[in-house]
């Protein structure tokens, strides 16, 4: 590993993971841990069954059934069975969840003002790199 790749890499966690983290911020504001967040998250992109929920939260099934009861009661998803295996339970976004969903992308996705400060061309130039590192990512498989 290069040094200036290893302290890019550094700086760019650092940034986000450290010095600009939204995620207490989230929870303050929705009054729920961020596991219900990034579930929320997950399920809004579409229907997920509890097993690809689980298997996307990296949790166990005790756990995302703790979580999506919790999301339930909350009335920002909904439980059915599926249509083609009536083992399967499928969770779906309501749209109090939709509400929910949006104000925590609006909080996680502002730019922090460093960002905002740099100049048109720096910015076109930091967009640039990070989406070929995304898609350099997406081509992994990462």
């Amino acid at each position: 590993m290069s040094e200036s790749a290893g302290r890019s890499w550094q700086r760019m966690r650092s940034l986000v993971l450290e010095s600009h983290d939204r995620r207490p911020r989230v929870v303050a504001e929705l009054g729920m841990s961020f596991i219900r967040i990034k579930a929320l998250r997950r399920v809004a992109r579409g229907p997920l069954t509890m097993t690809e929920l689980t298997e996307q939260l990296s949790t166990d099934k005790p756990y995302t059934t703790l979580v999506v009861d919790d999301l339930e009661e909350r009335g920002l998803v909904e439980r059915s069975v599926s249509p083609t295996d009536r083992r399967r339970k499928i969770v779906t976004i309501t749209a109090a969840g939709l509400d929910v969903f949006a104000t925590a992308e609006r909080i996680l996705n502002e730019p922090p003002a460093e960002l905002l400060a740099l100049e048109p061309g720096e910015l076109a130039e930091l967009d640039r790199i990070l989406g070929k590192l995304a898609a350099g990512a997406a081509d992994h498989g990462s």
